[in-house]
């Protein structure tokens, strides 16, 4: 397995993660020039903020993300921002996206880890430190 870490001033780290969310009742608003405006403000973001955007893709109802976030950052923080400042700007920028959603999006978010090593193998060398410190 070849994995690039990243690290800050104290911590080392491969923190990769799927983000799935959707707009406010599952409107289907993220088309066209919405669309494209919001891949820009989420890559402006990201860039901001530190966090490696990997993969975005943009459904008429949903966002998907993959992204690498610095752990003590945190990916709750990263997605808080991304929600936070798109919904602001795209609805002041496309009004009338204020007239069929009181919020941009759902208060809701789903998250996975993604990459590394299966759990069996991590558990399997984790066990086998304890042999190995004393060869």
């Amino acid at each position: 397995m070849n994995t690039n870490y990243k690290s800050n001033n104290n911590v080392v780290y491969s923190c990769k993660y799927h983000v799935v969310w959707c707009p406010k009742y599952r409107r289907k608003v993220l088309v066209g020039e919405v669309e494209t405006r919001l891949k820009k403000l989420i890559q402006d973001i990201c860039g901001e903020l530190q966090a490696e955007l990997i993969e975005l893709e943009l459904m008429p109802d949903h966002v998907h993300l993959l992204v690498e976030v610095d752990p003590q950052f945190g990916i709750h923080k990263l997605i808080k921002a991304i929600k936070g400042r798109s919904s602001r700007i795209i609805r002041k920028e496309f009004p009338s996206l204020t007239t069929k959603l009181p919020t941009l999006w759902t208060n809701s978010y789903f998250v996975s880890t993604v990459g590394g090593a299966p759990i069996a193998v991590i558990k399997q060398y984790i066990e086998s430190q304890k042999t190995s410190q004393r060869r």
